[in-house]
């Protein structure tokens, strides 16, 4: 009688100690964020000619300066939302020797917020202007306006190509 009393005592303790190192479910997991933060925003501010203290400004210091690449800076993002894999990001931004942004590369797409992508929810804005209906002609500024003046700026700008960097060669 006191061996089993003894015994059940133990396996429950054995099995207390066993269950404490388990992930119950329902149980709150903290997201992990390591690196810089790289916003959609801060990748649309970005312009080829910037300086770096320009570019220091608008993106934070980086990462990563190599020392034998130090035309190039490189700005790692890494989160893994609770229970789920790691996902990691990586922007490149290379500069001339006149130290003015020349390029840059990475894991971004145009519009797209990087964390909203990353935790795929929806990158609508509760707050964004519907879109104009096919069928309907589209609204123009009344002549002489700042709006007016501003879409006459837009539709004569030339675009700039932006050189994208070569690959590292890796041995």
């Amino acid at each position: 009688m006191q061996n089993t009393k003894l015994m059940l005592a133990s396996l429950s303790f054995a099995g207390l100690v066993a269950l404490a190192g388990c992930s119950f479910p329902g149980v709150y997991k903290v997201d992990i964020q390591q690196g810089n933060v790289v916003t959609q925003d801060m990748i649309d501010q970005l312009r080829p000619g910037m300086t770096r203290q320009q570019v220091r400004f608008i993106m934070g210091n980086p990462l990563i300066t190599d020392t034998f690449h130090a035309n190039r800076w490189d700005y790692l993002y890494s989160i893994q939302p609770g229970g789920s894999p790691r996902q990691q990001e990586r922007v490149s931004l290379v500069f001339n020797a006149n130290d003015q942004l020349a390029g840059l590369a990475g894991d971004f797409m145009p519009g797209v917020s990087r964390d909203e992508q990353i935790l795929g929810r929806d990158a609508q804005a509760p707050d964004a202007a519907p879109a104009a209906q096919p069928g309907q002609p589209e609204e123009r500024p009344a002549p002489g306006s700042l709006l007016e003046q501003i879409q006459r700026e837009v539709d004569e700008a030339e675009p700039v190509p932006v050189p994208i960097p070569e690959p590292l060669e890796t041995e």
